[in-house]
């Protein structure tokens, strides 16, 4: 998507960047002084297992930089970190299937490394054999839910849908099909209504979160690709695009996306959405609050591309076109008001280009490729060589954080940057359901 020029800088500074992030003891120190630098010191651990922050994050991002460029030796180091991580997982005791935290992720780590399957073979058995007997038992009680579910029962961070993007790749395995097509039918059913709601619905006491639960009091709808409804849509779309059927699939592919089309919220730029569609007191769904950032975690990138991959699904135009408008608005609206002021992927300008870019792929249009490199310079811009791994994580009220983690820090801009300046296909971009 880049010119020479641009890409040429793009590749060297992603490879310094993941120079740096090879240094096991540059990573550690990071962590520490992270945890001294953030607001939220909650938010700031490290699991060696884990893919949003931990080994396995890493590995996953030289598994692409060996992808990249062969025969520099990104190989042994990715093996290195997965297999910290494999000895974190073990030494962890009983482990969640989740994908960015859990058992899910590891495994997804392996599989990008394998090489089409030709290695890891043991570790995924073993890895699919610690989650896969937990994953049926959760998706057949989600499936018994009328109304009122935590969002970490199906979402793509902690959920099912997670899970089941991880085993998108891993349909030659009967046991991962089959409790795909489990987890589809969980998610089919939590399409269904009870007492005029989504079974999806959200009560205040299960949001996990006092500021959510607050703003919420009656309980919400979310709407973000990482916590909410898109992210079930984008697994069931992407499901079906790969000839996975189960009953009532294609139904409920319709219903979420004419769901999410109903509770748009435009603003001076055109089309949007909201956090979440907040429960009014008499349990309707209220009219939807004012817009969100415009990332990939919550607002128009994200539910944009589930919307898309739901047109695909259904060879429906108009979800396609109306995803193109939205992300038409995105690239209108000023980047102050797109409220994604950090370079990393969650909730930063790396998401959105990562976004942008399966866009420009599928739909050939200059709009995006023109965007694309417009958001590469904003990217590179914001590269800083004289900090400890040259990207930051920008938190709200300015604190810079030293971030190593993959899903809000230094690894997820160098995956971005590789993925515009290269020709090397972002297979890793499935742990984010964008293709």
């Amino acid at each position: 998507m880049l010119g020479a020029d641009q890409a040429s800088t793009a590749v060297a500074v992603a490879r310094e960047v993941a120079t740096r992030l090879r240094e096991r003891e540059r990573v550690q120190a990071a962590t520490v002084a992270a945890a001294r630098q953030t607001a939220y010191p909650q938010s700031i651990y490290w699991e060696p297992h884990g893919i949003a922050q931990g080994d396995a994050g890493l590995a996953l991002m030289c598994s692409y930089l060996d992808t990249c460029f062969p025969g520099e030796a990104w190989d042994a180091t990715a093996h290195g970190y997965l297999t910290w991580a494999a000895r974190g997982a073990e030494q962890s005791g009983h482990l969640i299937p989740s994908l960015f935290a859990g058992l899910s992720g590891l495994a997804f780590a392996a599989w990008c490394l394998s090489r089409n399957g030709a290695r890891y073979q043991r570790l995924l058995r073993a890895v699919e054999a610690g989650f896969l007997p937990q994953t049926v038992p959760l998706a057949s009680a989600l499936s018994q839910y009328k109304r009122g579910v935590s969002v970490s029962q199906f979402d793509v961070i902690s959920g099912l849908s997670g899970v089941g993007a991880y085993l998108l790749c891993r349909l030659e395995s009967e046991e991962a099909t089959a409790t795909l097509r489990a987890i589809l039918r969980s998610l089919v059913a939590l399409t269904t209504k009870t007492d005029g709601l989504p079974s999806w619905y959200t009560p205040a006491n299960l949001m996990g979160d006092e500021t959510m639960a607050r703003l919420y009091p009656n309980g919400n709808l979310n709407c973000g690709l990482a916590h909410g409804i898109p992210g079930p849509l984008a697994l069931m779309a992407l499901a079906l695009c790969c000839g996975i059927e189960v009953e009532g699939l294609q139904d409920a592919i319709e219903y979420v996306a004419a769901w999410l089309t109903h509770h748009r919220v435009d603003d001076a730029w055109g089309v949007n959405w909201p956090t979440a569609v907040p429960v009014a007191p008499d349990g309707t769904d209220a009219a939807p609050e004012k817009p969100t950032r415009a990332a990939w975690c919550y607002g128009s990138p994200g539910v944009a591309r589930a919307l898309w991959l739901a047109g695909e699904a259904l060879d429906y135009p108009r979800y396609r076109e109306l995803a193109i408008e939205a992300m038409e608005a995105v690239y209108r609206r000023p980047v102050r008001e797109r409220y994604i002021d950090s370079p990393t992927f969650c909730h930063g300008v790396a998401g959105l280009l990562q976004v942008t870019l399966r866009f420009a792929c599928d739909t050939g249009l200059p709009l995006f490729a023109e965007a694309a490199r417009t958001l590469s310079n904003q990217l590179l811009a914001l590269y800083d060589p004289d900090s400890s791994l040259g990207y930051y994580s920008l938190e709200h009220g300015g604190q810079r954080v030293d971030q190593p983690g993959l899903l809000d820090g230094a690894p997820g801009v160098v995956l971005v940057l590789l993925a515009a300046a290269t020709d090397t296909e972002p297979i890793w971009d499935r742990l984010f359901l964008l293709a």
